[in-house]
Parts: structure tokens; C-alpha cells; sequence
């Protein structure tokens, strides 16, 4: 009897050690992929690329002069490209496309995405590996084409693609948030241009704004219509204005830490603006470059890669020629908490605030700090179950690095090249050069947008990745959505109204599972397969010992 229990012992301690190590709940592992030691060039294989562009044919023009003159250097390599309106959607389908096990071949994406691609099976390939390959690898010396070497992309930017020990995307195009200002207007209401932006200033600013004449008007404008503070991407807001002030949103762990008395006072602050009517939203209201091309607004949030909407003579701007309105723009970072001292920074003609390089001027008064959020999309890969495959996307996505990818796309908008080959490029910095030329491809509002980031690099940051990040985003962006919303509809916006948001704004995100959110631990969703596996041979195993002990005190009884 001794005997068998041994052996059960035994086959227990087996089951467990084999598979404890992939069935912890919440585990993930990189397994990658095994490198090829060559590249099969007498095979052809044929790679999907989603890629987001907003309806604008010079950056469609841009991947498909990529993909061109990728596939004469690999004519054994066929790109197919999809393009969408939206990353939401791209994420949508990928999600979807998992289970089928019929993802792309190369996605461009967000971190917060990718963090979530994860969970599911071993989908998304990770990069360090690739990195460091002699052949292929970053700058490998059997790339057909002039890659750029890993101290070449900028690290900042490299390190945004990280989850956990691995990276597990290249960044592909940089961006940050940009306040677009009627320079006429401020100084109109008697306001001179400031050094930084903070928003005291904005707030104060957009408060005069609303004075109207007797029929009605606003004295500022002479229309019926003004919102002076408009704002497009209010989880961006939301994320910033904590940061900002050095308050908790998330931490490396996925602790959810939305929910507390900053955001609660910087909502309330939101309120008594909403309610004046001095500040709204892209939801709410719409375009914010709509309404400062037609002089409805003063102080328009967007991303500088949005800044071709942006002013009188925008390229792409959205409403129709009799409806703009002349005035002055001018670009500065997002409202900050805190001034920047004059050594620290560099005035410009054009009121933009510009950043010395130097870190260590980063003002700050107590835990607030001068902070703007970095942005852009990065390029993941997918598993296959042919490694050639594999690393025939990893040879394209390596591509979109290249200086002419790389410049070409960043003059359509104002994006920042990702690596300081092209960055230091002879043809970047002639683009740079020549703002104002023309309204085109060297519009001054672009220029300035661009040279904003590239001058403020070392005050952006990103937000912690983990699965739930992009759900806890959509969160903080709700709060001040649905705030505004609701002083407009005429609701009382008090404490109980408060406690009752974050409430409903957990639930609707999925955010307070297990009491996660204000023990300020994380659930880490439901068992996977493996765990629910192995707690089925436990209890099996321990039932035929249960057997075997019975039976043995039954035999030694008789």
C-alpha cells in the first residue's frame, strides 16, 4: 500500500512540476521565434499590413512607395496592405482575428494594444532577438537596404515599445498633444501671449471670453457661436493634468489608481468652465480645428500630428473658404501646473515655448512637474507557424526605419522621424529649414507643431502597459466627457454625483473586478486553461490517494 502511494506521490509531483511553470495565473512567457539562419529568397511568401492613415492620400502615396520599392529589393516578398480610419478598429480586428488564428503578418499599433494581443496565445513576436541578429537584426549586415543600428532609434522611443523584459515593437512615427492658439484673440481681450501655458491662464482667458453683446453675440467674435477651450482627446487631458501634478493614474504592476481626490478636484475645476459654457469636447462638440479655423474658438487641444487642420491657411482644413476666419497662430505644448524659468527655456518669435535640452532644469513646485504626453503609433509582428514568414515581415516592418520612409511620412504631418539617422538627415533638416514657403508641405503651423516635439523631447512620457491599459484610458477620458455632459444637461455635479461616476465608470470599463480598483490591487481576470487544467489533475490526483488509503485501512481491518 506504501507502495502505490509512492508512485501516486510520485506522478503528483510530476504533473505539478511540468506544469506549474506555464499555469500560473497571470504568467506569460516570450517564446518568440527560433531565427532562421538564412533567409529563403527561391520561396515567395505573401505579407498582410494594416496601417491607419486619415483619408489623407499623401501618407497612402508614402506606404505604397514603401512597399514598392521594398518588393523590388524582395521581388519574393508581396505586400498587401489594408488600411483603416482609426486604430480603434485595427485593435478591433485583431482581437477578433486572434481566435482564428488569421492576424496580420505586420500591424501598426499602440503598446496598450499589443499589452492586450498578449494575453491570448503567443501571437505577437518579441523583438530582442531580432534586435541583436548579426545577419538580420537591426542595421544586420545582410539587410538589402540602410537600416538604422539600435543606438539609432531614439531611446525614449524604443523603450515606449517595451512590455515587461521584452520589447515587442519598433516605434514607427512620434507625436505629442499641441494647444493651437488665436494669438488675435488673446491679445484682443487685452491678454498678452505667455512664456508657458499654463491653465490658469487658459481657463482665466476663456472666462473673458464669454462677455456677449445684446443680441445676443460674443463680443469677441460677433457670432453666436464661441467655445474658447476645446479639447479632442480627453483621456490624453485626463492623463496629463495627473501627471502633471504628480498624481497616481497607474503603476507598473497594473494597479488601477484612476480613482482618487486629484482627479475628483481637476473634474470639478472642468465643471465650472463646462457650465459657463467656456470649455467642451471633440464628442460633445466637435472638431476643435472646425471651430478655430472659423474663429469659434481661442485655445484648440489636438495632436501636432493633426496640425494640417490647424489656421487660416491649413491644407487640410475641413469647412468651407468663406467660413475661415484670418488670424495668427500659434503653437505651444498643452496647459501646464507649473511656469518654466527663462534659463529653462528659449522664447521664440512666434510665442512658442520651446525646452533647453538639459533634464535637469525640468521645473517643478512640490510633486508637480512640467509633463506633455509622447504619442504615435509602433509596428508589431505576428506568430506564424513558418519562421521564413516570420522574418520575411520582420525584413519589411525594419524597412518603415529607413530615413525615406521615415522623412517622407513625417512631412505629411507633424510627426517626429523615431530615429536619429533620419532625424540628422541632410533632407529632414532642409524641411525643418523652410517653414512658410508654402501652405503645403512646408506649412509654418506643421513646422512649428513638429519642432515643438523635437524641442520638448525630454518632457514626455507614456503611461504604464498592461492588459487593461487601454480600458483604463477610455476610463479617464469618460470622467470628463461625461462631467461636461452632464452640466450641460443641467445635472447637479456634486460629491454623491461624483462617487457615482467612478462607480459607474468602473463597472462600464470592467475596471473594479474583485474590489481591484480601490484596494489597489489588480484582478488579474479569469483562470486560463492551463491553471483550470491543472487544478482538475489535483483534485483527481487526490481522490485515487483518498482511494488508496481507504481501501488499504479496509485490507489491514480485515
Amino acid at each position: 500500500m506504501k507502495k502505490n502511494i509512492h508512485i501516486i506521490g510520485t506522478i503528483f509531483a510530476l504533473l505539478f512540476s511540468t506544469t506549474v511553470l506555464t499555469a500560473c495565473h497571470g504568467s506569460k512567457e516570450a517564446k518568440g521565434f527560433e531565427i532562421p539562419e538564412n533567409f529563403d529568397e527561391s520561396k515567395n511568401y505573401e505579407i498582410t499590413f494594416w496601417a491607419k492613415n486619415d483619408t489623407n492620400k499623401t501618407q497612402t502615396k508614402i506606404y505604397e512607395k514603401a512597399i514598392n520599392n521594398f518588393e523590388k529589393l524582395y521581388p519574393n516578398i508581396d505586400v498587401k496592405i489594408r488600411l483603416y480610419t482609426d486604430y480603434g478598429k485595427i485593435y478591433n480586428d485583431v482581437i477578433t482575428n486572434i481566435s482564428t488564428d488569421t492576424t496580420p503578418n505586420v500591424c501598426i499599433t499602440y503598446p496598450d494594444h499589443i499589452a492586450t494581443y498578449l494575453t491570448g496565445a503567443d501571437t505577437v513576436v518579441p523583438l530582442d532577438d531580432l534586435f541583436a541578429d548579426e545577419k538580420y537584426g537591426l542595421g544586420g549586415t545582410e539587410l538589402k537596404y540602410d537600416a538604422p543600428k539600435q543606438d539609432e532609434i531614439i531611446p525614449e522611443f524604443l523603450m515606449e515599445c517595451m512590455i515587461g523584459e521584452n520589447h515587442y515593437a519598433v516605434p514607427y512615427m512620434r507625436s505629442t498633444e499641441a494647444c493651437y492658439v488665436n494669438k488675435d484673440f488673446v491679445e484682443k481681450l487685452g491678454y498678452e501671449m505667455p512664456q508657458t501655458l499654463t491653465w490658469d491662464f487658459v481657463w482665466e482667458v476663456s472666462e473673458a471670453a464669454m462677455a456677449k453683446n445684446e443680441d445676443g453675440t460674443f463680443k469677441l467674435n460677433g457670432q453666436k457661436v464661441l467655445i474658447p477651450f476645446i479639447y479632442k482627446s480627453t483621456d490624453n487631458m485626463m492623463i496629463q493634468m495627473l501627471k502633471q501634478q504628480g498624481a497616481d493614474y497607474s503603476d507598473a504592476q497594473g494597479n488601477i489608481l484612476l480613482f482618487n481626490d486629484v482627479t475628483k478636484q481637476d473634474l470639478k475645476t472642468i465643471v465650472e468652465h463646462a457650465k459657463t459654457g467656456a470649455f467642451s469636447t471633440f464628442k460633445i462638440s466637435g472638431y476643435p480645428a472646425n471651430f478655430l479655423n472659423a474663429g469659434q474658438c481661442i485655445f484648440a487641444v489636438d495632436s501636432t500630428a493633426g496640425s494640417t487642420w490647424m489656421g487660416t491657411n491649413a491644407p487640410l482644413s475641413d469647412i468651407a473658404e468663406d467660413k475661415v476666419v484670418d488670424f495668427e497662430t500659434v503653437v505651444y505644448p498643452v496647459p501646464q501646473f507649473v511656469e518654466r524659468g527663462a534659463s529653462d527655456m528659449q522664447s521664440r518669435s512666434d510665442g512658442t515655448a520651446n525646452a533647453g535640452a538639459d533634464d535637469s532644469k525640468n521645473q517643478t513646485t512640490g510633486n508637480k512637474q512640467y509633463a506633455m504626453i509622447s504619442q504615435g503609433p509602433s509596428i508589431c509582428i505576428f506568430n506564424k507557424k513558418d519562421p521564413q514568414e516570420v522574418l520575411a515581415s520582420w525584413l519589411f516592418a525594419q524597412y518603415m526605419l529607413t530615413n525615406d520612409v521615415q522623412t517622407g511620412y513625417a512631412e505629411t504631418e507633424g510627426y517626429v522621424p523615431v530615429t536619429s539617422k533620419a532625424q540628422n538627415s541632410e533632407e529632414y533638416q532642409d524641411y525643418l529649414s523652410r517653414g512658410g514657403e508654402d501652405n503645403t508641405t512646408h506649412y509654418q503651423v506643421k513646422i512649428d507643431a513638429t519642432k515643438l516635439l523635437l524641442e520638448n523631447q525630454q518632457y514626455t512620457f507614456v503611461t504604464n502597459v498592461f492588459s487593461g491599459s487601454t480600458s483604463l484610458r477610455d476610463a479617464a477620458g469618460q470622467l470628463i466627457e461625461n462631467v461636461t455632459k452632464s452640466v450641460r444637461r443641467k445635472k447637479t455635479v456634486d460629491d454623491s454625483y461624483m462617487e457615482q461616476l467612478f462607480s459607474d465608470t468602473m463597472n462600464l470599463y470592467h475596471l473594479n473586478q474583485s474590489g481591484a480598483v480601490m484596494t489597489g490591487k489588480t484582478d488579474l481576470g479569469p483562470l486560463p486553461k492551463e491553471s483550470k487544467r491543472l487544478i482538475e489533475i489535483l483534485i483527481i490526483v487526490w481522490v485515487i490517494i483518498g482511494i488508496y488509503i481507504v481501501y488499504g485501512r479496509k485490507n489491514k481491518a480485515e
